[in-house]
C-alpha cells in the first residue's frame, strides 16, 4: 500500500512557493515527491538563567524532521538572527541547536522561535521566553524594634526585594543564622507576603527576626536586617483576651485547570483562634483538598470545574468569631476540538483548512503558511494553485497558553494515468440488468471523459451514461452492448485511455 502511494505521487507533480523563496525558482516535486515538510520532534523551553550561573551559556534546543533535512534560523522578538550575514560572538548554531554564550540580559532576553524549512515549505516552534533571574539585597536601613503587649498579636513585615521569577520561598531567622523560626497554630509565615504572623505574644517570643527569601529556580537567598520584637508585660498583670480577628486574605482566584492552588486565612487573637475551612453551598471541601501549617493554609489539587465557587474560612476563638469568604474561578488553555491534517490535493479545486479549539477564555484562532502570519479564523480556497502549497499552521491562544497545530498542503498537477487503476480487461454484464464500467484514473484537475464502443463514440442517452466520476452506466443491457470498450481522459497536462471488453450473459 505505501509503495503504491509512493508510486502514485511520482506520477503527478507539484510546486511549491517556499521552493521558490529558497532557490531562487520554482522546484517540481516529480521523483522527490516522497519526502515531507518539517515536523518538529524537539522544540525549544522556557529558559531562567542568572548571570551569576557559572556556566556562562544558554542552550535552545531545536529539532525537525523533514525529508530532505531541514536547516534552521532562529527568531527573537519576530526579528530573525542572521548568523550567516551578521556572525555575532554570543550567537552559534549547533545542528538545530541555538546556543548563547555569555549572555547579557538587555541584548539576550526575550521569545525565541525556531524556524525550520527545507523545499517542501517552513514551519515556526513553540514560542520560548529567556528571562534572566535575579534577586534583589533587602533594602540596607535598619529595622525599626516591634513594641507588642503580651497577649496581643503581631505582625513583622517582610518588605522582600524585587525577585524574578516571583516564586520565591519565604522563612524567619530567630536571633541567628541558621536558627529558623518553627510554625504553628500561633505563628505563621504568608508565602503571598512574606510576613510574619504572631496570633498572640507570649515573653519567649523577645529577640530579633530577619527575614529569609529563597529563589530555589536561581539558587540565591537573601535576608534583611533584624527587626526586634520586644513583649511588654501586661498592665495589671493579666492578659487582655482579643477575639479573632483575621489578618491574612485571600482574594478572588482565578485558577487554570488541573492545576493546584493555594489558599491562605491567619487570624489573631487571645486564645490562640483556630481556622475552619468550608466551601459554599456545598456540605463537604473538594476531595482533592489537603489543609495544612495548623489549619491556616487549604490547597486544592489538580483543580476540575466542579471545584469552582465560593470559599470560606472561619476563625474561632472563646472571645468571638471572624470570618472571610471569596470566590475560585476555574478557566483553561486551549486544547483541539478538530484540527488540520496533511492533505493532497489537486490543482483548481476548492478546499478549507478548518482548527477549531476549547478553552476558557474562548481562544483566538491564527495562521502561519511557511512560518508567516497568513489569516485568521478558517481558511477556504476557492481554486487551488502551486503557490497554495507549503507548511501550515493554526495556533489556538488564551491567557492560560498556546497550542499549535502543523500540517502539509500539497498541490498536485498530472496528465491522466491508469498505471494504477486501468479498466477492467474482461467485464461481465447480465442481460437486462445494469452495468458499470469504471473509468477512474490519476488526473489532476479532473479531466474530461469520453467514451468509444468498437471505435464509435458514445453520447448519453436514456439507456447509457457518462457519470461524474467517468465510468459508463448501460441499463437494460442486451447481447448488442457486447464489445470493446475505451475510456478516454483528458486534462490540461495531457491525455491517456484505457479499454476492456463487455460480454453479456
Amino acid at each position: 500500500m505505501a509503495s503504491a502511494a509512493l508510486l502514485l505521487l511520482a506520477l503527478c507533480s507539484s510546486i511549491s512557493l517556499t521552493a521558490a523563496v529558497l532557490f531562487g525558482e520554482p522546484r517540481i516535486f516529480g521523483d522527490d515527491a516522497t519526502g515531507y515538510g518539517p515536523i518538529f520532534e524537539e522544540e525549544p523551553v522556557d529558559v531562567v538563567y542568572s548571570e551569576d550561573s557559572p556556566d556562562k551559556r544558554i542552550s535552545m534546543n531545536c529539532r525537525a524532521r523533514a525529508n530532505p533535512p531541514a536547516t534552521y534560523r532562529w527568531r527573537r522578538d519576530n526579528w530573525e538572527i542572521k548568523l550567516m550575514e551578521q556572525p555575532d560572538e554570543h550567537y552559534s548554531l549547533v545542528g538545530g541547536n541555538l546556543v548563547i554564550t555569555n549572555p547579557k540580559q538587555k541584548k539576550h532576553g526575550g521569545t525565541y522561535i525556531c524556524v525550520a524549512r527545507n523545499i517542501y515549505g517552513t514551519v515556526i516552534s513553540k514560542e520560548a521566553r529567556v528571562n534572566f533571574g535575579f534577586l534583589e539585597e533587602f533594602a540596607d536601613e535598619e529595622r525599626d524594634p516591634v513594641y507588642v503587649k503580651e497577649g496581643q498579636g503581631a505582625v513583622l513585615l517582610c518588605a522582600p526585594p524585587k525577585a524574578w521569577p516571583q516564586a520565591v520561598t519565604y522563612r524567619w531567622i530567630y536571633n541567628e543564622f541558621p536558627v529558623f523560626l518553627s510554625t504553628d497554630r500561633r505563628r505563621f509565615v504568608s508565602q503571598r507576603t512574606g510576613n510574619l504572623y504572631i496570633s498572640k505574644v507570649e515573653a519567649q517570643d523577645a529577640g530579633n527576626y530577619s527575614c529569609y527569601v529563597s529563589s530555589p529556580i536561581i539558587g540565591q537567598s537573601v535576608f534583611s536586617k533584624f527587626i526586634p520584637l520586644i513583649p511588654l508585660p501586661p498592665e495589671e498583670g493579666e492578659e487582655k483576651k482579643y477575639p479573632a480577628d483575621i489578618r491574612v486574605m485571600f482574594g478572588d482566584t482565578t485558577a487554570m485547570l488541573a492545576s493546584n492552588i493555594t489558599l491562605e486565612c491567619f487570624a489573631l487573637g487571645n486564645p490562640i483562634p483556630y481556622i475552619v475551612w468550608r466551601k459554599v453551598d456545598a456540605t463537604d471541601l473538594p476531595p482533592n483538598h489537603e489543609i495544612s501549617e495548623s489549619g491556616a493554609v487549604l490547597h486544592l489539587y489538580n483543580v476540575q470545574y466542579e471545584d469552582v465557587g465560593g470559599y470560606e474560612c472561619e476563625a474561632i476563638n472563646t472571645k468571638g468569631k471572624d470570618w472571610h469568604k471569596a470566590w475560585l474561578y476555574v478557566e483553561s488553555a486551549p486544547e483541539w476540538a478538530e484540527t488540520i491534517n496533511n492533505t493532497q490535493i489537486d490543482i483548481g479545486s476548492e478546499h478549507t483548512m478548518r482548527c477549531v479549539a476549547s478553552g476558557k477564555p474562548f481562544p483566538f484562532i491564527r495562521w502561519y503558511k511557511d512560518g508567516y502570519m497568513y489569516g485568521k479564523g478558517e481558511l477556504k480556497f476557492s481554486s487551488l494553485t502551486f503557490d497554495d502549497s507549503g507548511m501550515y499552521q493554526c495556533i489556538a491562544e488564551n491567557y492560560w497558553g498556546i497550542k499549535y497545530a502543523n500540517a502539509e498542503l500539497r498541490v498536485i498537477a498530472c496528465a491522466p494515468t491508469f498505471e494504477l487503476n486501468p479498466v477492467k480487461k474482461q467485464l461481465l454484464g447480465a442481460r437486462d440488468g445494469r452495468v458499470v464500467i469504471e473509468c477512474k484514473p490519476r488526473a489532476a484537475p479532473r479531466p474530461r471523459f469520453t467514451w468509444t464502443k468498437d471505435k464509435e463514440l458514445l453520447y448519453n442517452n436514456s439507456r447509457i451514461s457518462i457519470m461524474f466520476d467517468g465510468s459508463l452506466e448501460i441499463l437494460n443491457a442486451t447481447k448488442n452492448d457486447e464489445g470493446n470498450y475505451i475510456c478516454f481522459a483528458e486534462n490540461d497536462r495531457g491525455k491517456a485511455n484505457s479499454s476492456g471488453y463487455l460480454t453479456i450473459t
